[in-house]
């Protein structure tokens, strides 16, 4: 097999082509492109290839492309590889091409074979080059390809699946508060073989540079941006508002769509989030308000302000008014949302 591939010197001169040695690749994440200018799905992603390599190119990424042509001539190999901005094996070094397919047994095209050798052994070669371009664009490499967990692996943990954006404020400010609680949950189940707790993040971002920056501030998983099973989740659980925060259990079947309020309220102590902590929970809060007093004065209002129980509508800390402030003739304010209340967005 020949050790040089091809390299056009000038962009602007589709004859103007040098040698590069294989050893120069060496320690970089390679792309070998199987394509050919014949095919209508490679020509189009070509496109879409090139516009992730030149952004890549242009952060100072160590990412290369090698194009494995399986054009049917010289004039169509040229043709075609004057849109590419990367590096080619020569089309008349035929020995090598058919080398790389029997290697890598490439079985149909487009294909992009992403060798990363500085990877552990089970991500040194990723088959699914294509659609990890096209599901994650420029947020592939980091320099590397991001780690794709199956979802069989969330099989057996409580999961929360979190809607929300970088665009909506109340969900900038809940995700911090959601960070803290997810690193103490995961502090809680450490070391219990029978608990685990994730997050998924369900994104409604407008555009992938929304995404990518929304996604790199939290310390759990996504779905890809713009994945069809994002609308399909947001109809099934009848998403209203976001931030929502959905819990799964263990057994995959729905546990609350109130994990929001749930965070807000009890912390991680509303872990596993199950009806049944909910209840004991409820129960120590309600044990805690005996304490309190039945009402209280404040300096803005004339009358005293009286503690309710939850069952009167509230939550045992929720202060209302129930008496008649100036001006305010009838008016009861809450200064609380209790757990009945829906979450605002």
């Amino acid at each position: 097999m020949r050790q040089e591939v091809t390299q056009k010197k000038d962009k602007n001169k589709e004859d103007d082509e040098l040698e590069v040695n294989v050893s120069e690749l060496e320690g970089k994440v390679i792309g070998l492109y199987f394509s050919a200018n014949w095919y209508i799905p490679c020509r189009n992603f070509t496109q879409v290839l090139a516009n992730t390599y030149n952004q890549l190119k242009t952060n100072g990424s160590e990412f290369e492309v090698v194009f494995v042509s399986s054009d049917e001539d010289l004039d169509a190999f040229n043709n075609y590889y004057a849109s590419m901005p990367w590096l080619a094996v020569p089309f008349s070094d035929l020995e090598s091409k058919k080398a790389l397919n029997r290697r890598f047994d490439v079985e149909g095209i487009p294909c992009l074979i992403i060798l990363q050798p500085n990877s552990p052994k089970d991500e040194a070669m990723l088959r699914e080059g294509v659609e990890i371009v096209y599901r994650f664009g420029t947020f592939s490499w980091g320099i590397t390809p991001p780690k794709q967990v199956p979802v069989g692996s969330l099989t057996g943990k409580t999961v929360g699946l979190y809607f929300s954006a970088q665009w909506c404020l109340p969900g900038i400010k809940f995700t911090p508060k959601l960070i803290s609680i997810y690193e103490k949950i995961k502090e809680l189940v450490v070391g219990n073989e029978n608990e685990d707790f994730e997050i998924v993040l369900v994104s409604s971002d407008r555009d992938q540079t929304e995404f990518v920056s929304h996604f790199n501030s939290m310390p759990w998983l996504a779905l890809p941006f713009r994945d069809p099973v994002t609308k399909h989740l947001t109809k099934y659980f009848d998403i209203q508002g976001i931030p929502c925060l959905v819990i799964l259990g263990p057994d995959g079947k729905t546990v609350t769509k109130h994990g929001r309020s749930l965070v807000n309220l009890y912390q991680e102590n509303a872990y596993p989030f199950t009806e049944a902590k909910v209840g004991l929970l409820e129960k120590q809060m309600d044990e805690e308000a005996k304490s309190l007093p039945r009402s209280e004065k404040h300096v803005g209002h004339r009358h005293e302000l009286t503690l309710v129980s939850e069952g009167s509508g509230g939550g045992p800390y929720i202060s209302v008014v129930t008496a008649t402030s100036r001006g305010l003739a009838g008016l009861t304010s809450v200064s609380g949302v209790g757990m009945g209340s829906t979450p605002s967005v």
